[in-house]
Parts: C-alpha cells; structure tokens; sequence
C-alpha cells in the first residue's frame, strides 16, 4: 500500500467488521438489509447502533433470513436506490438462489462477506470456501488484507459497482475471525471527502430507476439470442472492470492518499527470483517472512490478489514473467482438480510466463493459521524448486500427512 501524509485525519482503533460497517454508513445507502451470521454479526450491530442513533439515515430491513436480505436489496437497487448487505458462510450459502439473480439482473449491490467455512462437516471455522462456492455468480470479488483496506474496499466498491459502463454487484471479502474480530488502527475518511469521492456517479447517466405511476419490468426471463446478448454483455461487464478498478484505485489515492495498486499489489517484486502469490490477511505474514529472507540473501517477492472475479490473469501475467519458481497459497479446496483454485486458475496462464514453474500450498483451511515457520517453509520450497529440485506439485502446510512422497512431483530437470 501506498500512503501520503495528509492534512486531516482522524485514526480510530476498529474492529474489521466496525470498518465495514463505518464504510457502509459514509457510502449513504438508501437501503440496508441484513441477517446476523457469525462472524459477521457485528457488522449489523454496528449498523443498526449507527442507524438508532441517527447517524444513518436509510431504511434498515431486519429480515427473518439471508435470502430475504439478498431479495431486499435486489429490488431497492433495481428501483434506483443505493444499497447494503453483508453475510458470511452458511448465510452466503442460504442465498445463493438470490445472489444469481441479482448478478442477473446487473444490480449493482455491494455486499460484504466475512470468509468462513462451509465444509459437510458443520464448522465455525476459517477460510475462503464460502467464496469459491460462489465465484461463478457474476459477481465482482474483492479482498481485503487488513481492517484499514476492508474500509477501503468497500467504498471503493460502491464507484465500481455502480459505474454506469459495469453495473455489475461487488461482493468484499476478508477472513472470518482474523479481521472480523481484530482491531487496528483506521484512517476514518471524512464524510466530505467520501462524497466527494462518491460524486462522480452523479454525473453519470442514470440507471434504471422506479417512478411511481410509470411502469418498470426487472428480471424478465431472455430467450435465444436475447439471454444470450445479456450473458455477453454482463461478461464484458466484468472484463471492463478490470481497468475500472485500477481507475478508481488511483482516484482514491488523489483523495484520501492510500492506493494499493489496483487489482493487484506487489511487495517487493521489482528484483525478486522467487515469488509467493497470495490473498487476503495472510499477506501481512508473508510481507513479515519475506523481509526477513531478504536479510539473509533470498530474493523473494509478493503478488498480492485483491481482485478475484473477474480473474487479474493478464496484470499477473506481466508482474511474474521472468520469476524462476512460484507458488500459489490457497485458504480453500478446489474439488476435483489438483491445487487450490486460485492455483489451477493461474495455471490456465502458464504459458505466458515464459517457463516459470508453479507449485500450489494449501494451508489456512478450518482455521489452521497461516505461521510465520508456514511462510518459511513455503519459501523454501519455491526456492528449492527454482533450483531444479522436485518438490510436490501441492503441500498442505499444516497437515504433512497429506503430503505423499510418491505424488506428482514438478522440477528437477
């Protein structure tokens, strides 16, 4: 992240969660409608604390469950008004019908979802499963490293969502029990600067919106050629957001002097020979183990995803060509194929990285931390494989027992 001393600020010690819920409450939303789910609770407590207290002005819909709150949002967006939700795990889970149809509809919803487990096996537990179990909604997906960006994000996803070229719903992510729950120190924006920054939407031709009196149709079903032309253009959508993105990220840093690189951050990449590639809260233990490997010589970066749908395939292409191993840490299972998801996606680009060989980590499932002797033991893989060693295509880092010495093995020309 890049910073910019400012004139005006004001730092308040937050939990991930209140920093969600202080961004909705500067984004103005019309509507705001949400189900309590652990860990994402405080999120409305927060909220409906803001909204008692007169510091919200909208209208709070406490709905008997998440699929009602998704609907709720879905037809105050589509009539024109500005909405929130946020959810997590079995919640984003219970939904997921609505969440198609928002995506279809081209609602441009934001929502936040706390990362939680949604294994068979009930489980109050970390991991990014909940969001792989939906990265094929149409939605657009962020990632937050650390409570500040979790705020950041989410009014950034409000220029993103509702730009009239996109118009696509922006679903924020950051990992349950990690960020949800931990308090650091946040640059507040103030209300002025957030309209500010908010105000280019106003100069945008207006979307659909509900007039009383005059007739408006939602979510009419295609057919043929016609759902195949709002398939197309929703895909496009996506693609255009990529660049949209990167746009809004430098317009933030002009305004409230953070920026973050866009779809993608790098640490220390310039020179690095090795490089991990990573997402979420496990990325300030990654930056913590990679200064310490440089001090002993090893030259080793971090590419950090902060997009994930659509996937930044092309900017990632261009940050790791050249690199002489990677490895890809996923917090998720990609059933039926070998590798994490964001592993098996990035593979699909190998071609383009001039040779650099991948292997895949599994590690921080089911709330298995991701330790400082983890990232350590990650480097020296990556490090281990660019020197022409065989190592196993995929590690789970926590449990070695699934590290079968006869796997498939990459390297070691």
């Amino acid at each position: 992240m890049i910073t910019k001393a400012k004139e005006k600020t004001q730092i308040k010690v937050i939990t991930g969660n209140a920093a969600a819920a202080t961004a909705a409450k500067l984004a103005c939303p019309d509507v705001v409608a949400a189900y309590p789910i652990t860990p994402q609770t405080e999120i409305i407590e927060q909220i409906s604390k803001f909204h008692a207290n007169g510091e919200m002005d909208c209208e709070l819909i406490t709905v008997e469950g998440e699929n009602s709150a998704m609907n709720a949002v879905t037809a105050a967006s589509l009539a024109g008004g500005r909405v929130f939700t946020a959810t997590s795990s079995w919640g984003l889970v219970f939904m997921y019908d609505a969440v198609l149809a928002a995506a279809g509809s081209r609602a441009p919803i934001v929502m936040v979802n706390v990362n939680r487990e949604t294994p068979g096996i009930i489980a109050v537990s970390s991991g990014q499963q909940d969001m792989i179990s939906t990265r094929d909604a149409g939605w657009i997906f962020l990632i937050a490293e650390d409570c500040q960006e979790v705020l950041d994000l989410v009014l950034q996803a409000y220029r993103l969502a509702e730009d009239y070229d996109i118009q696509v719903p922006v679903m924020v992510h950051y990992d349950g029990f990690y960020l949800s729950y931990l308090s650091e120190g946040v640059d507040v924006p103030f209300q002025e600067d957030v309209d500010t920054f908010l105000s280019v939407l106003k100069d945008q031709p207006q979307r659909t919106k509900l007039t009383p009196g005059e007739g408006l149709g939602c979510g009419s079903h295609g057919i043929l050629g016609g759902y195949l032309e709002l398939r197309h253009k929703h895909v496009s959508a996506m693609e255009r957001s990529k660049e949209k993105f990167d746009q809004i990220d430098k317009e933030y840093e002009q305004i409230f002097g953070r920026a973050y690189g866009g779809q993608i951050e790098e640490y220390r990449m310039d020179d690095a020979d090795v490089v991990l590639v990573g997402s979420g809260s496990m990325c300030g233990t990654i930056k913590t183990v990679i200064d310490e490997k440089r001090e002993a010589g090893i030259k080793v970066g971090l590419l950090k995803m902060r997009m994930f749908r659509p996937f930044p395939g092309e900017v990632m292409v261009e940050s790791l060509k050249g690199k002489k191993a990677i490895g890809v840490v996923d917090r998720s299972l990609n059933f039926g194929h070998k590798g994490g998801p964001f592993y098996t996606e990035l593979k699909s680009f190998e071609t383009k990285f001039e040779g650099s060989p991948m292997v895949s980590f599994i590690d921080g499932v089911a709330n298995t931390d991701i330790t400082t002797a983890n990232v350590a033991t990650m480097i020296d893989t990556i490090c281990d494989l660019a020197a022409g060693k065989e190592v196993p295509e995929v590690t789970w880092v926590s449990y070695p027992e699934a590290n079968d010495p006869d796997s498939a093995k990459v390297g070691g020309q």
